[in-house]
């Protein structure tokens, strides 16, 4: 067995091409690794905002996990955070339940337990989350069909009952599963009249951090900016189905925005967050255009290019290792900070074709990059000595990174636009003052 790591530059990507990039770099191409950097990535329930944490998005919801011990085991983790206690509950499958599937006859009753418990507790919820495995997946599983027999079951409380997919093989399909529970948790909106003056900004599970986008928004006229992770009742929730339109800034949620358009009427503009100051000035050109409004960015625009020159002045050849357990896209924070004049080494991510673009940009300004997958097996004899970083950017850079600083920037709130480059800036100047 290769006893090193299998690494390419990003210059021998490039000349590759998108259609032949190497399998050792793509997800769903081989065995996976789960090393300790990649836990929070593969694990749905481990940390973060995997499917069942995300699946309990909206308020006043309740998670039942229909799984075999082992796959309900990780929810713990989960279940022990003070916000979600009573709101998972678990219908455990046996062996007999793998072969033959009896256990979907017994999840409507199980349901039905579940909503009179907590009634009994005068904390009766407004949806059930049924979360189902690649168990399911393997058996065939109708789970809208199954859903459809637990709103029946319980009829006469009015509760919504929705699927919610927990299938690690779908990871490389049309549908993955953070695809298809953003679709679920959305499709609960009902179509409503319109208010011109609401807009949703649809992306991750936790806010945006405030900063220049609801600045701008709210200037403009609009009176109400709601996000699923600041909607605090399910009533308040439901009023996303008025908005004028939807600010799409995950491509994840691409499918159910497409969704609302079709159902609620509600059209949708796509902000990716990057961190290049140029291209985010570019966005919002693009969304005032799109939407109407008149948006002053110089102040904003002049702020994030100052941090960046502030950092650059102070540490001139600083030169970086990037992970993908990050509030960022790798690949194109890498070639933003490459644009900047910084120096990137190595980057820890699985490169889907859609990354190719960046990749071969960075191969014209660091040629000599190494890309690393983080689920390749060889990553067991990853030698850190090869590394020539001061600092990694990344949860899972800091375990490959040991003795540099490192900063993490995988916190729930979500950094955006002009104000998430400013204060990326400011970390990256925090942590290596601490090292000095």
């Amino acid at each position: 067995m290769r006893r090193e790591a299998i690494t390419y530059t990003a210059k021998q990507v490039a000349e590759l091409g998108r259609d032949n990039i190497p399998s050792e770099l793509l997800s769903g191409q081989g065995l996976v690794y789960s090393s300790p950097a990649t836990l929070a990535y593969n694990s749905p329930g481990a940390e973060g905002f995997g499917v069942k944490r995300a699946g309990l998005a909206v308020p006043e919801s309740v998670m039942l996990i229909v799984a075999p011990g082992c796959c309900g085991r990780n929810t713990s983790i989960v279940s022990s955070m003070p916000q979600y206690e009573d709101r998972f509950f678990y219908l455990m499958m046996d062996e007999t339940d793998l072969v033959t599937g009896r256990h979907l006859n017994r999840i409507p009753d199980a349901v039905s337990e579940v909503v009179s418990f907590l009634d009994g507790q005068g904390k009766a919820p407004r949806v059930v989350m049924i979360c189902i495995t690649c168990v399911d997946a393997l058996l065939g599983t109708d789970m809208e069909r199954v859903c459809s027999a637990c709103e029946e079951k319980i009829a006469d409380t009015g509760i919504r009952v929705r699927p919610c997919y927990m299938y690690a093989l779908t990871r490389e399909g049309r549908r993955p599963p953070m695809v298809h529970v953003r679709q679920t948790l959305y499709s609960l909106l009902a179509p409503m009249e319109k208010d011109p003056r609401s807009v949703n900004i649809l992306g991750n599970f936790a806010p945006l951090a405030e900063g220049e986008l609801q600045k701008h928004l709210l200037a403009a006229g609009v009176k109400n900016i709601r996000q699923i992770g600041t909607c605090e009742t399910y009533d308040e929730f439901l009023k996303m189905g008025s908005a004028n339109f939807n600010i799409v800034t995950n491509p994840e949620v691409r499918a159910a925005a497409d969704d609302m358009t079709k159902t609620l009427g509600i059209p949708y503009i796509e902000l990716t967050r990057v961190y290049g100051v140029r291209q985010v000035a570019l966005q919002y050109q693009a969304l005032a255009q799109a939407a109407g409004i008149t948006i002053d960015l110089e102040d904003d625009k002049a702020d994030a290019e100052q941090a960046v020159f502030d950092l650059k002045e102070k540490y001139p050849d600083l030169t970086f290792n990037i992970g993908e357990c990050i509030n960022a896209d790798p690949f194109e924070l890498s070639l933003s900070l490459l644009r900047y004049g910084f120096k990137v080494d190595e980057i820890y991510a699985t490169l889907a074709p859609e990354k190719f673009k960046y990749v071969a940009r960075i191969a014209e300004l660091s040629p000599e990059t190494k890309i690393f997958c983080n689920m390749e097996p060889t990553m067991l004899y990853y030698d850190v000595s090869s590394s020539h970083a001061h600092i990694s950017l990344g949860k899972d850079a800091a375990y490959y990174c040991p003795g540099i600083p490192n900063v993490a920037w995988n916190e729930d709130i979500q950094p955006f636009g002009f104000q998430g480059i400013k204060d990326l800036m400011g970390r990256i100047d925090a942590a290596m003052e601490v090292r000095s």
